[in-house]
């Protein structure tokens, strides 16, 4: 055996014998608001199926149809002989719904994080980044030459800060990138103090509308529309694979900002593009956003019953804003201890530690969706009563009675 794999078997066996690795979890059903795991069906609050739209009729009708029309891969990449005209039909559409000049569709919405931050920005140049962004921000901005400013999460007065430093330092082109809505907390950027304190500095901003395409705006257009900033955020990147419901990721922009990543974006070069079942599935899905709005209703008043419930019985939720609600209990084993007994008690809710969070930020984290009833959320907040109470979480019954 080499000392690679030998050194990392012991790392692994560490991390087992320590609690710190988790096995995956394996669905045996489609994804859904339940779902069946090690033949048992529990209540889902898991997955980024915000619309419950990964198994809407049309969406799977559009697959299957496009499949037989445009046949199962696409064969190439797009510079070569992978682009079909249902790509550029898919593109067309993004670039309509999200009101920007063009778009670009990419394998996903972490490659496409790294192309647009790959691809704009060289070594003259500065990325402007909040503290808490996504890792596919921060592994972007890693693999850039420009010069790299980090600005305290959400806090608007750093941000002009660095955006000084960046511009006192002599860099060319400046961006300031963050989250739409941030994924491990559920909080929604300050977008428009964001954008004057860009337009102010002569930066660009770039938003991850990951987590808040087809949760906020109109029809579910995204944090830019939800703040009326169009046209004052030059890019805006999402996916496909959340409340869309199929795969991939996208980059909304102005047309120059397409023709750069076709030219020098080396994710988009180097990938195969997307299967005409996923291209004709996120067409479908786009139609069923615009025509179906009362499943983004419907996701929020399934968010609004079930953050009350949480709070109500004394949980953490943090700072959450949307359909994301942590339940936060402190060390990583507590929130894996919690994720464990909720399992037990028919819900399905991960939990999450260090060093994807703070090290006393370990939590539980839920997302609600359009397809949850009310009385699936209700079974939920019981098991999470009757959990958090078994573990000293909660007070007791019977403290709680008295």
């Amino acid at each position: 055996m080499s000392e690679l794999i030998s050194s990392l078997t012991e790392e692994v066996a560490a991390l087992r014998a320590a609690g710190g690795l988790r096995e995956l979890v394996v669905l045996q059903s489609p994804q859904d608001a339940e779902v069946e795991i090690g033949g048992r069906r529990v209540i889902n609050l898991s997955s980024n199926n915000y619309l419950g739209l990964t198994s809407h009729p049309r969406l799977i009708e559009a697959a299957v149809a496009a499949t037989r029309t445009w046949g199962a891969g696409s064969g190439a990449v797009r510079t070569i002989a992978g682009t079909l005209a249902i790509h550029e039909e898919l593109e067309a559409r993004l670039a309509a719904f999200k009101g920007t000049e063009a778009a670009l569709t990419l394998q996903s919405g972490y490659t496409a994080n790294l192309a647009v931050l790959g691809a704009c920005l060289d070594q003259p140049d500065a990325v402007v980044s909040d503290q808490l962004n996504h890792a596919s921000i921060i592994d972007g901005i890693r693999l850039t030459r420009a010069h790299r400013y980090r600005f305290g999460h959400r806090d608007l007065d750093d941000l002009e800060a660095q955006l000084a430093a960046a511009r006192r330092e002599g860099c060319r082109r400046v961006l300031v990138v963050t989250d739409g809505v941030f994924s491990m907390d559920g909080d929604i950027a300050p977008l428009p103090g964001i954008v004057e304190r860009a337009e102010a500095a002569r930066a660009a901003v770039m938003v991850d509308d990951a987590h808040a395409s087809g949760v906020l705006g109109r029809q579910g257009r995204g944090s830019v529309d939800h703040f009326g900033l169009q046209g004052r955020v030059e890019i805006q990147v999402g996916t496909l694979s959340k409340a869309m419901g199929v795969l991939g990721g996208y980059v909304a922009a102005p047309r120059a900002v397409r023709d750069t990543l076709i030219r020098a974006g080396r994710p988009f070069l180097f990938s195969t593009s997307h299967p005409p079942a996923v291209v004709a599935a996120c067409l479908a899905a786009i139609a069923v956003m615009e025509e179906e709005p009362e499943r983004q209703e419907r996701l929020w008043a399934n968010t609004r019953h079930f953050k009350a419930g949480l709070e109500r019985l004394g949980f953490d939720c943090g700072r959450s804003e949307t359909p994301i609600t942590p339940v936060i209990v402190g060390e990583g084993a507590r929130a894996m201890a919690l994720s464990d007994a909720l399992r037990e008690r028919g819900v399905f809710a991960q939990g999450i530690g260090f060093p994807t969070v703070a090290r006393d930020g370990g939590r539980v984290r839920t997302i609600v969706t359009a397809a949850h009833t009310p009385a699936q959320l209700d079974r939920a907040l019981e098991a999470f009563e009757d959990a958090g109470r078994a573990l000293g979480l909660l007070p007791s019954a019977t403290a709680a009675r008295s």
